[in-house]
């Protein structure tokens, strides 16, 4: 399978997880490209101040990649300071958040599998 840049599926959510502000999204896999082993493989772009709001994950996991910027990723209520390169993974029955406090973009991978 090979898919164009510009035959990715894209959308912008308000308020993800009760959030603040847009998190845009080019989805790299669709539901049934996992074979029933996950639900999301995207890119996300969060500008500055807005985020993702804290929630739990039963039954799956969820990983992010950070390729630019800086955010403050909440890791079950321990909040961190993360930057281009990290890498986090919420595991199920455990909850995270993140927000850019940076001045540019936050861009990162994110992906949800069946724990």
């Amino acid at each position: 399978m090979m898919k164009k840049s510009d035959e990715l599926r894209t959308d912008a959510v308000v308020n993800l997880m009760q959030g603040e502000g847009e998190i845009k999204r080019t989805h790299l896999l669709e539901v049934e490209d996992f074979c029933g082993h996950g639900r999301l493989f995207a890119k996300h772009i969060i500008e500055p101040g807005n985020s993702i709001g804290f929630h739990k994950h039963e039954g799956e996991q969820e990983a992010y990649y950070i390729l630019k910027g800086r955010a403050l990723y909440s890791d079950n209520g321990n909040e961190i300071s993360i930057k281009e390169g990290d890498f986090t993974l919420c595991r199920s029955g455990e909850g995270h958040s993140i927000k850019n406090i940076g001045n540019e973009d936050l861009e990162f991978i994110g992906l949800i599998m069946k724990a």
